[in-house]
């Protein structure tokens, strides 16, 4: 029986950058150094590379790589790509065409090219200058300000990451 057994099937951060996060930027004319950084970070800070890292069992929880929640992408539809059409085309482009219909939140786990392009449009909506990819500090500053729903949250923590992994 597989009962209680829990298993970690996490994704290297060079496979995550090379396959997932810097053809999904460029797919979505969007590419440079500081945002793959900046997603690379995300994903390590928030699930440690894991797609089915669940931190805690509400109806708020993250979901996936980068513990995007039911309500941040809903409001990344609602209030953001609703007024990005070519942009929301892009990115529904990126999804499965039955399944994102059924479950929109179930790509967030299964579909690594469509959670970084949400996880990337998070970030697009803000108001803050993205950091160069060489400035650690701003990128964890960056994150801190525009993505994480932990509490609390710590730049240092994300600092840490992408020295661990973006070297």
């Amino acid at each position: 029986s597989s009962k209680g057994l829990s298993v970690v099937m996490t994704i290297s951060a060079v496979d995550l950058t090379e396959h997932v996060i810097k053809p999904t930027l460029e797919y979505l004319g969007m590419h440079s150094p500081a945002a793959e950084r900046l997603l690379l970070g995300t994903a390590a800070q928030e699930s440690n590379f894991d797609p089915f890292y669940q931190q805690c069992e509400d109806n708020n929880q993250g979901i996936g790589i980068y513990q995007i929640t039911s309500t941040q992408h809903r409001i990344i539809w609602d209030q953001y790509l609703a007024f990005h059409p070519d942009l929301a085309s892009k990115v529904r482009g990126l999804a499965s065409q039955h399944q994102f219909l059924n479950d929109p939140d179930q790509e967030l786990k299964i579909n690594l090219a469509y959670s970084t392009a949400i996880a990337w449009v998070i970030y697009l909506r803000s108001e803050h200058q993205l950091p160069s990819a060489d400035d650690i500090d701003g990128l964890g500053h960056f994150w801190e300000q525009n993505f994480c729903h932990q509490n609390p949250c710590h730049a240092k923590d994300f600092s840490r990451w992408i020295n661990r992994y973006a070297a």
